[in-house]
C-alpha cells in the first residue's frame, strides 16, 4: 500500500501575496487527531516533493484544510501556490505530531500560542469538543508581522461563535488574541514580549501563567518556540512529549518552507 493518498484541490484562498490556505478532498482510510500534521506534496518528475504541514481541518470533517507560506524560491511552496481547484496533491497517510491534548497534563486554561502559519493546528484544536471539555479556558494567540496575515481571524471572530455546535462553548471558553508587530494594531508587539511584560494577562484580564493550573501548546518561528521553551520552564513549567504528558508541548516538526 502507498504511504500517500491522491488527493483533489477542492478550493484556494490566498490571504496575501505570501499567505494562502487550500482544501482537498480527504480519503476515507485517513485518520488523525485534532493538531496533528501530516507529509503533503506534489509529484516533480515522478518522485514526490514533500514537506510537513500541519492539519488545519477537524479531524471530523470530510475535506482537509492546510494553511501555508509562498516562498519565492521554495521548492515545494513555490509551486504549490499557482494551484488551481481539481490539481492534484499528494498527503501523507500516517498524520503525527506532539500538539495533541492528550499530551498535556489536567489543567484549568490552555493557552496556544503560535506565530504565522503556526496557527495551523490550533485552528482544529479549537474546533474539537473535547478541548472545550478539558479545559475551563482557551486562549488562542496569534502573532503575525502585519494585519492582513492574521488569517482566519473573521471566522474566529464571527463565525466560531456563531457555530451550531460549537457557539456556545466558543462564546464562554475561547478567548482570541491576534498581535500584529510591524504595524498599528489594537494588540502590539512579539508574543514572547507580551508574556514577559504582562500586558497580554492584562489585556485579557486573566492571571499570569502558573504552572499548577495552565497548560501550554507553541507552534512557531524557532526563534519563538525557544524563547517560550526557555520563559516556561523558568517559570517551573515542565515539558510533555507523546509519552509522558506534561505542561507544555511544542511541535518541532513543523517548518517555514
Amino acid at each position: 500500500m502507498s504511504a500517500f493518498n491522491e488527493e483533489t484541490v477542492l478550493s484556494v484562498h490566498h490571504w496575501t501575496d505570501k499567505l494562502f490556505t487550500f482544501k482537498t478532498t480527504r480519503d476515507k482510510s485517513l485518520r488523525f487527531s485534532n493538531g496533528h500534521f501530516t507529509m503533503i506534496g506534489l509529484r516533480v518528475n515522478d518522485k514526490p516533493l514533500l514537506r510537513a504541514y500541519s492539519i488545519v481541518s477537524a479531524n471530523y470533517e470530510e475535506h482537509l484544510e492546510f494553511l501555508s507560506i509562498k516562498v519565492p524560491d521554495g521548492p515545494l511552496t513555490s509551486r504549490l501556490q499557482h494551484m488551481k481547484v481539481g490539481d492534484k496533491i499528494i498527503v501523507g497517510r500516517k498524520p503525527t505530531g506532539t500538539l495533541l491534548i492528550d499530551y498535556l497534563l489536567p489543567g484549568k486554561r490552555l493557552f496556544l500560542l503560535s506565530t504565522g502559519t503556526g496557527l495551523a493546528p490550533f485552528m482544529s484544536i479549537v474546533h474539537d469538543p473535547a478541548t472545550y471539555e478539558k479545559f475551563e479556558q482557551i486562549i488562542l494567540v496569534h502573532g503575525v508581522r502585519q494585519k492582513d496575515e492574521l488569517a482566519y481571524h473573521d471566522l474566529l471572530v464571527e463565525h466560531l461563535p456563531a457555530h451550531e455546535i460549537l457557539g456556545e462553548l466558543v462564546t464562554s471558553q475561547l478567548r482570541y488574541y491576534p498581535t500584529v508587530t510591524r504595524e498599528a494594531y489594537k494588540n502590539m508587539g512579539r508574543v514572547t514580549d507580551l508574556m514577559e511584560t504582562g500586558k497580554m494577562f492584562e489585556d485579557l484580564g486573566i492571571p499570569s501563567l502558573k504552572s499548577e493550573e495552565d497548560r501550554v501548546m507553541i507552534c512557531g518561528s524557532p526563534g519563538m518556540l525557544r524563547d517560550l521553551k526557555h520563559m516556561l520552564e523558568g517559570r517551573g513549567f515542565v515539558e510533555g512529549n507523546t509519552t509522558r504528558p506534561g505542561d507544555f508541548v511544542i511541535e518541532r516538526a513543523f517548518a517555514e518552507q
